[in-house]
C-alpha cells in the first residue's frame, strides 16, 4: 500500500508547486500612458491668416497707387487744358525729339550688347565700345570738334532792351530740348555746366564776353530746331518784341562747331585705366 501512494503524493506535489507558481507569477503587463498634447492652432489656418492679411494689403496699395493716378492725371489735364494751341504743338515736338533720342540710344546700347555677347574676341571689342563711347563723351564734355546738320542762330542787339543772360540761356534750353547735340554761343562751347550773366556792357558765358551780334550754332535735325526758334510765343518772339533784336535762324547741311574745352586739372581724382 505505501508503495502505490507515492507516486500519487509526487503528483500531489508537482500539482500543488505549479498552482503556487501559477499564484506567484502575477507579473502583469499594460500600455504606456498616453501624453496628450495641448492642441496647437493648425498650420493651415495660420496660412490662410497671412493670405488674407498679405491680401488686405495689396488691396489697400492698390487703392492708393490709383488715387494718386487719377490726382496725378486730373493735376496734369487741367495743365493741357491751359495751355494754348502753339504751346501743345511745341510740347509734343519736344516730346517726339526726346522719344526719338532714347530709341536711338537704346539701339545702341543694344547693339553694343549683342557685340559684346558675340564677338570672339572680347577683348577687342569691349576696346572698340570704349573708343566709340569716349568719342561720344568727348562730344558731350566739350573736348572735341563735331560737324553736321544743323542750324546758325544770329541775334543783332538789341534796340529796346539789352537782352538779358535769362532769355539767352532759355534759347539754349528750347535748342536742347529740340534734339540739339553740339552747341556753341560765339566761341564758347556750351556743355552741361554753362552759365550767362549779365553784366555792365552786355554778356559774359563761362566768364568770356559775349559780343553782338551773338552767334549760336547747334547740331541737329535742322527742322526741329528752327521750329523751337521760330514758333509763335517762343524765345525766337521774345528777342524781337521785347528786345527789338532780330533773329536769323540759317539752316545747313554742315555745321561746324571747332570751340573746344580744355581737359579740366583735378588734383585729387583721377582716370582709371
Amino acid at each position: 500500500m505505501s508503495h502505490k501512494k507515492e507516486p500519487q503524493d509526487l503528483l500531489s506535489r508537482v500539482h500543488r508547486q505549479h498552482v503556487a507558481d501559477s499564484a506567484n507569477d502575477h507579473t502583469e503587463t499594460g500600455s504606456f500612458p498616453v501624453v496628450r498634447r495641448k492642441p496647437k492652432r493648425s498650420l493651415q489656418a495660420n496660412a490662410a491668416r497671412t493670405r488674407f492679411m498679405t491680401s488686405l494689403l495689396v488691396l489697400l496699395l492698390c487703392a492708393l497707387l490709383g488715387f494718386s493716378y487719377a490726382i496725378q492725371l486730373n493735376n496734369t489735364t487741367s495743365t493741357y487744358e491751359t495751355m494754348s494751341e502753339d504751346e501743345l504743338t511745341r510740347l509734343i515736338t519736344e516730346t517726339s525729339s526726346q522719344v526719338h533720342n532714347l530709341e536711338q540710344r537704346k539701339s545702341q546700347l543694344t547693339e553694343q550688347l549683342t557685340a559684346l555677347q558675340k564677338a570672339a574676341d572680347k577683348q577687342a571689342e569691349a576696346e572698340h565700345i570704349a573708343k566709340q563711347n569716349e568719342e561720344t563723351s568727348g562730344l558731350l564734355s566739350g573736348r572735341l570738334a563735331a560737324q553736321g546738320k544743323g542750324v546758325v542762330i544770329t541775334i543783332s542787339k538789341g534796340t529796346k532792351n539789352r537782352i538779358d543772360a535769362a532769355t539767352m540761356f532759355e534759347l539754349i534750353e528750347e535748342l536742347r530740348n529740340a534734339g540739339a547735340e553740339v552747341m556753341a554761343v560765339n566761341t564758347v562751347r556750351v556743355v552741361t555746366s554753362t552759365y550767362f550773366a549779365d553784366t555792365k556792357t552786355g554778356l559774359i558765358c563761362d566768364g568770356q564776353e559775349l559780343s553782338t551780334p551773338y552767334k549760336v550754332k547747334a547740331i541737329g535735325d535742322p527742322q526741329n530746331l528752327q521750329n523751337a526758334v521760330n514758333i509763335a510765343g517762343g524765345v525766337g518772339s521774345r528777342l524781337s518784341v521785347k528786345f527789338g533784336a532780330k533773329v536769323k535762324v540759317t539752316s545747313s547741311d554742315k555745321v561746324e562747331i571747332n570751340e573746344i574745352r580744355d581737359v579740366p586739372q583735378y588734383q585729387y581724382a583721377k582716370t582709371v585705366e
